[in-house]
């Protein structure tokens, strides 16, 4: 009798446990944000298996011609962004941005590209490579493909254009 009341009290608590163990399954389910593959998207931006692409970064650096007068170097200046405009509305440019502070290290490009030789294309057709304001330094990368959303939401965040 013994036995079978131990049996009885040790079924009654791994029911417990379990019915509990499921409970917090579901609980952390829906507390947790469900990562959903999205083979659209993946395919879209030309991810791979781990959701990664290749990409060309480029280096802006002080190139030797920077003693311009102020109106041609505003100038310049408005064309660079302006090409970086035209880059990124074409999909070629992922990313661009200034970094802080006066060193030789002025800037850097993320590419949409495949190689290394599309890149330097593209550096070229930056008016300030053209006027040796800037050189470029070019290196592959593998990073996420989630990278290729950067411009679609950067456009909506911008109240006023970079350049008019």
């Amino acid at each position: 009798m013994k036995t079978k009341i131990f049996f009885v009290l040790f079924w009654i608590l791994c029911a417990s446990v379990q019915a509990q163990s499921v409970t917090e399954e579901e609980t952390q389910s829906k507390n947790s944000t469900e990562i959903v593959y999205n083979a659209e998207k993946a395919q879209k931006y030309g991810a791979d298996d781990y959701g990664m692409k290749k990409y060309v970064f480029a280096f802006l650096k002080r190139g030797p011609n920077r003693s311009l007068p102020k109106e041609e170097a505003d100038a310049l200046q408005a064309a660079h962004l302006r090409n970086i405009g035209k880059m990124a509305q074409e999909g070629k440019l992922v990313l661009a941005g200034p970094f802080f502070g006066n060193d030789d290290l002025r800037g850097i490009y993320i590419f949409n590209v495949p190689s290394l030789e599309e890149a330097k294309q593209l550096t070229e057709t930056d008016p300030a490579i053209k006027a040796g304001s800037l050189m470029m330094e070019l290196k592959e990368w593998y990073g996420t493909a989630a990278l290729m959303e950067v411009n679609e939401i950067g456009f909506t965040l911008a109240k006023k254009p970079i350049v008019d």
